[in-house]
């Protein structure tokens, strides 16, 4: 809250302002606290000798900024982006690794991070991904004041766009359990950057999830795909590793939806979905595309494996649809498909594995379900894609029938 005193207006922060002076010891000198990033007249500065730094011990701390002319603009105090290369952040529990250009991020699932099933949402998973991601370019002391911008795109108004994105979870973390994010970036073309993921359990070091993403840059103002400057790739190749979480030589074309079973029309973005780029954030596309899955899937199936095509931005005034169509192509999921007869399985003939059991059909029962998704913005002449997107859904563990 910002206030007028004799000299001049000053930041009031009852909640925020006390510095998380526990985390500095309890010997903590706050007089010796530097406001490096402190913005005079919108210019960055270090604070002029009249600034001043008050703590009322056991009340709201006060920060009161007074500039040389006694008074300040109106704009908050930056966070302090690091400008040197950290290779721990206590606040954040994260550290660096893959020789220091990697970077691990330890997190603990919240219950607003949960669905009815006490597991962690998809989209929960994905926004863990991101925060992580930005972290890693904040604490590699790249980050300009962008959204995972570096200084050189920052100086060439570039940002960055993901083209494509795939995820494969083979268990959900549950409410309360520590994990373990692992991200790192490589080379992607001549023009882009993949960054992957892991997500283990911390206890048992067993993997649940893995990803893997292509970026692009846009230029900010035109909103056009732009080539990489030097100055950008002399920044960011240095930290590029010949690692992948998932291995994709030659990723599945997503066929384009004209037509489909299931369909959400008149969705509008709300101002909530636009992140720092002014765009609407990836992980509310999934949602979108998960809102027109069947309640029967939902109820006995979990989502096993997303990819994701992006086409277009999707901004505040678009008008989206949501196709969804289930794959009718005989895919039996694990890459394996069939054209009306029972094929084979890694060698074996599949029908002999699977009649000893409960039968082809119970079997068949077991099998992943795959389906097509589209987003489209609605408009003249022609719909505009948004987003391709597949999605595996495996059935739940617990709605197995029980074999002996």
């Amino acid at each position: 809250m910002w206030k007028r005193g004799k000299q001049g207006l000053h930041f009031e922060n009852i909640a925020t302002a006390k510095l998380r002076c526990s985390s500095y010891g309890g010997d903590h000198d706050t007089n010796k606290y530097k406001l490096n990033n402190v913005r005079v007249n919108g210019t960055p500065t270090r604070p002029a000798k009249t600034d001043k730094l008050r703590q009322n011990v056991g009340a709201a701390t006060t920060l009161t900024l007074v500039g040389e002319n006694g008074y300040i603009t109106r704009e908050k105090i930056r966070q302090n982006i690091p400008t040197k290369k950290q290779f721990v952040d206590p606040h954040r529990q994260g550290l660096m690794i893959e020789g220091g250009v990697g970077y691990r991020q330890t997190v603990v699932i919240r219950s607003y991070e949960v669905g009815p099933d006490k597991t962690a949402t998809i989209d929960s998973i994905l926004n863990l991904f991101q925060e992580t991601a930005l972290n890693h370019v904040w604490m590699s002391g790249l980050l300009g004041n962008g959204f995972g911008a570096t200084h050189g795109m920052m100086r060439n108004n570039l940002i960055w766009v993901v083209s494509r994105m795939q995820l494969q979870v083979d268990h959900y973390p549950i409410w309360g359990e520590v994990l373990e994010i692992d991200t790192w970036v490589g080379a992607s073309g001549k023009n882009g950057m993949r960054r992957d993921w892991l997500i283990r359990s911390q206890a048992t070091g067993h993997i649940f999830a893995r990803a893997t993403s292509t970026w692009v840059m846009m230029n900010q103002h035109t909103r056009r795909l732009s080539k990489m400057p030097e100055e950008v790739r002399a920044e960011i190749s240095p930290w590029f590793i010949e690692k992948q979480a998932i291995r994709d030589d030659i990723p599945e074309k997503i066929r384009k939806l004209d037509e489909a079973t299931y369909c959400n029309s008149d969705l509008k973005p709300k101002r909530s979905d636009l992140d720092m780029n002014n765009h609407v954030n990836n992980v509310k596309y999934l949602k979108w595309m998960l809102e027109t899955i069947p309640d029967q899937v939902l109820e006995s199936h979990q989502l096993s494996e997303i990819t994701l095509e992006y086409r277009r931005e999707c901004g505040s005034s678009d008008i989206v649809q949501s196709l969804c169509e289930q794959d009718k192509d005989g895919f039996l999921g694990d890459g394996v498909k069939h054209s009306g007869d029972i094929g084979l399985l890694n060698g074996f003939s599949l029908a002999s594995e699977i009649i000893g059991g409960n039968g082809i059909l119970g079997s068949l029962d077991k099998m992943p379900i795959r389906y097509t998704h589209l987003l489209q913005a609605k408009g003249e002449p022609k719909n505009e894609e948004i987003v391709r997107g597949r999605t595996t859904w495996k059935r739940k563990l617990s709605t197995l029938p029980f074999t002996s």
